[in-house]
């Protein structure tokens, strides 16, 4: 079967993205892990369909670099919304996406050559119940805030959260900031206390409206960005009084704006969804 693909990319986070608005093309982990290898396939941190749906404009059908089946990707909804816009598929500038995370809603805006440089989303509010992350923690309110997680020989502040899919926020304050998810990442992320796994982020306020944040990604390990991370990573440094309600995350891949009023407020992310090149593969 030859599948006709966009690569794309949010703040270097990259995907590659086709439509199959007919549900005619299904792929098997190991489908997905050969597309997403960087050796073998075209090379990418995920893989992202745009798939019919009975609630909303489309259903984004995500996929991590491992074939891992994941509920919602920040970076990935920005890059799917271009896509299905440039593609044609609709001429709407406000759209419906549903994932695994619920329904997201997002606003394309456009660059001043009038085409997609930019796409803000409705993230929905975060879920501090653990049970809900999930993590395997009792504790009687939330937001559960620097649990202490013994990795390696050290320990680690950690914070809760899902933005539809798990997260563990740490503020780290070492100078090997760099090097941290490469160190310990993986460990966290498949730590018995997550039973579902978590992404894994490791964060430094630089001032009260910008945040340095590195991420290990559930299923693709360190990528360039996260958008649901940078979310988490916001939504920590505003709880914890180290930030404004505005955010602006500093990522290895570029920067993320994001905006949550606190409570049961929806957090907005706005950031850059860029096309890099057409291709067909062969599976």
């Amino acid at each position: 079967m030859k599948i006709e693909f966009q690569k794309m990319h949010g703040a270097k986070n990259d995907f590659v993205v086709f439509d199959d608005m007919k549900n005619a093309v299904s792929l098997s982990a190991a489908n997905v892990a050969h597309i997403c290898n960087r050796r073998e396939g075209v090379g990418a941190d995920g893989l992202i369909v745009a798939r019919p749906s009975e609630h909303a404009d489309f259903f984004m059908d995500y996929m991590n670099a491992d074939g891992s089946v994941a509920e919602m990707c920040g970076n990935g909804i920005r890059c799917l919304a271009k896509y299905v816009f440039d593609r044609g598929l609709t001429d709407k500038t406000s759209l419906s996406i549903e994932t695994r995370a619920g329904i997201k809603i997002v606003d394309l805006i456009a660059d001043g050559n009038g085409q997609v440089g930019s796409v803000r989303v409705d993230m929905g509010a975060p879920i501090f119940d653990p049970a809900k992350i999930p993590v395997d923690i009792e504790a009687k309110s939330w937001p559960i805030l620097d649990y202490a997680l013994k990795i390696e020989g050290r320990t680690f502040p950690c914070s809760f959260i899902s933005m539809g899919n798990p997260h563990c926020v740490i503020l780290y304050d070492g100078a090997d900031l760099a090097d941290a998810p490469r160190n310990y990442g993986k460990v966290i992320e498949n730590h018995p206390i997550f039973p579902a796994k978590t992404n894994v982020e490791f964060v430094q306020v630089l001032d009260r409206k910008t945040a340095l944040m590195r991420v290990w990604e559930r299923g693709s390990g360190e990528t360039m960005a996260c958008g649901t991370g940078a979310c988490a990573s916001a939504v920590f440094t505003i709880v914890k009084g180290l930030t404004d309600n505005e955010v602006s995350i500093k990522l290895l891949g570029g920067m993320l704006s994001i905006v949550w009023k606190g409570g049961n407020n929806s957090v907005v992310m706005t950031g850059a969804a860029c096309s890099v090149y057409d291709g067909i593969i062969t599976i």
